[in-house]
């Protein structure tokens, strides 16, 4: 069975089939010619035996210096099987389609990572008659991301980098960067990568701060948190008649948002920071602690900027 972080990461390579080509020049400094043009291919690798054979994601890359086949497979551990099944994934392509196949592992796990990056050789011990070498794309070498600007300029990598990194005590910085970015793109984009990045997240508490930045922002569209927002919002407003009962909640939503960030992360809210947090009505300023309570070290660290200002 296919998981969602799974699926998630190859979804991410189909909207974005780019970010492969930076990855590989950026992330493993291979020099890689410019694409002319990039497809999508069927990715049954079934002979006419019953022996059913599939990769995960398959890409036909067309360039000046040559055509390429970019096998990708997402691994999420060990599996010995594969350095049997690769090796003919990679046979099979080149006589189908005589393109030169690449071979592209990408996993949420270091130990994984080396594993995979093991060259597979058959034949004799000094004179392999077969060797494969995966490209490895995981925690070692794709960059933590933790400055809005910078996912900004790469909003795919920054997804990327949020579900391969997004464990541990810095994921919430990573997803704060990301939801932040978001803000930069097109709302029907924001709302495929916000779903994309709640998908292939593994880590529950990850997970749930992902789900609370969504919640109290106003641009994630199509996630059914944002749906439910809206809705509310609507109905609140006809029972009440007036925009002010949708500004209001909207902010209370936003305002439960901050606490429950500081919550997740494990940083005590005091009393007086609570009531501070849910007596403001700006939904500018309740922003910018959403923001604040992704990074922040204490609870009061939500009203002062990066200087120490209050604010």
């Amino acid at each position: 069975m296919v998981s969602s972080s799974h699926e998630a990461m190859h979804r991410i390579f189909q909207k974005d089939t780019a970010l492969l080509i930076r990855s590989l020049q950026r992330l493993l400094h291979v020099p890689f010619p410019e694409p002319r043009d990039i497809m999508t291919l069927d990715v049954d690798l079934t002979e006419i035996e019953p022996v059913e054979r599939r990769c995960d994601t398959l890409l036909r890359v067309d360039t000046d210096d040559g055509n390429y086949l970019f096998v990708i497979e997402s691994q999420g551990k060990k599996d010995e099987a594969k350095r049997g099944s690769w090796p003919y994934y990679l046979s099979y392509l080149y006589e189908k389609y005589h393109c030169e196949p690449v071979l592209i592992v990408v996993t949420q796990s270091a130990a994984t990572a080396r594993w995979a990056a093991k060259p597979i050789q058959f034949g004799l011990p000094g004179w392999s008659s077969l060797t494969v070498r995966p490209m490895v794309l995981g925690p070692d070498n794709v960059p933590v991301i933790t400055d809005r600007h910078e996912a900004e300029r790469d909003v795919p990598l920054a997804v990327f980098s949020a579900i391969t990194h997004g464990r541990g005590p810095g994921a919430a910085a990573i997803l704060g960067a990301l939801a932040a970015a978001l803000e930069s793109i097109d709302r029907e984009a924001a709302g495929m990568f916000a779903q994309l990045t709640r998908s292939g997240l593994v880590d529950p508490r990850a997970k749930e701060i992902w789900e609370e930045l969504m919640t109290a922002t106003k641009y994630f569209f199509d996630h059914p948190f944002a749906v439910k927002e809206r809705e509310e919002g609507r109905e609140e407003g006809r029972a009440e008649g007036r925009e002010e009962g949708r500004v209001e909640g909207r902010a209370e939503e936003r305002a439960e948002a901050v606490l429950n960030i500081l919550s997740l992360r494990g940083i005590d809210v005091p009393p007086a920071v609570r009531a501070r947090v849910t007596a403001c009505t700006d939904l500018d300023q309740l922003a910018v602690w959403v923001e604040r309570a992704v990074h922040a070290a204490g609870a009061d660290d939500l009203f002062h900027d990066g200087e120490g200002r209050e604010g």
